[in-house]
């Protein structure tokens, strides 16, 4: 009975090592797959293109105005939709790109859990890229888009259908990779 009694301590003592090299190997693919591009990180198996703006009315976020779903489906023309955050460090990173976009297609930002005078402050020093500017405060109504954290950005047909997505900073490789691509699919 003791022999058995020890076997078992044995055993619960290897275990943590049998954890540890399963958890190793899952690591190990992960960056294998990244390696090869079988695994993108920055996926976040959201699917939000296909999809209808959900519903919303957010206030103004100054210096900008507010809007709703209603007044983005409303729209003519293809809107980017843009989640940011002041205590964002991509949010900042991708202020360029967005200012350069803006002259080609109307941006509408969103603000995510930020303070007033925070947002405002952070829209003043980058530059604002936004024609429209509203808050959410609470975040709520990020969770209703899918938004995994800021920055993500959405580009918004006529009518209101989502038909591109990113979770993460816009550059210019991405806006010329996937963003333009998806633009002239709306023309």
């Amino acid at each position: 009975m003791a022999d058995g009694t020890a076997r078992r301590r044995q055993l619960l003592m290897l275990a943590p090592f049998g954890a540890a090299i399963a958890v190793g190997a899952g690591f190990w693919e992960m960056l294998a797959g990244m390696n090869s591009g079988r695994f993108d990180p920055h996926d976040i198996h959201a699917p939000a293109q296909g999809r209808r703006v959900p519903a919303f009315d957010l206030p103004a976020q100054p210096p900008g105005q507010g809007f709703s779903s209603a007044e983005l489906s409303a729209q003519r023309q293809p809107v980017l939709v843009n989640f940011f955050a002041s205590w964002c460090v991509p949010c900042v990173v991708e202020g360029s790109a967005l200012v350069g976009l803006s002259r080609r297609l109307p941006i509408w930002g969103i603000a995510y859990k930020d303070k007033p005078a925070d947002a405002q402050g952070f829209v003043s020093r980058t530059g604002s890229p936004y024609r429209r500017l509203a808050a959410d405060r609470s975040g709520m109504t990020a969770i209703d888009w899918g938004v995994s954290g800021v920055p993500e950005s959405f580009l918004i047909a006529p009518g209101g259908l989502i038909t591109w997505h990113i979770a993460g900073p816009l550059d210019e490789g991405t806006i010329e990779a996937g963003l333009l691509p998806a633009l002239r699919k709306l023309a």
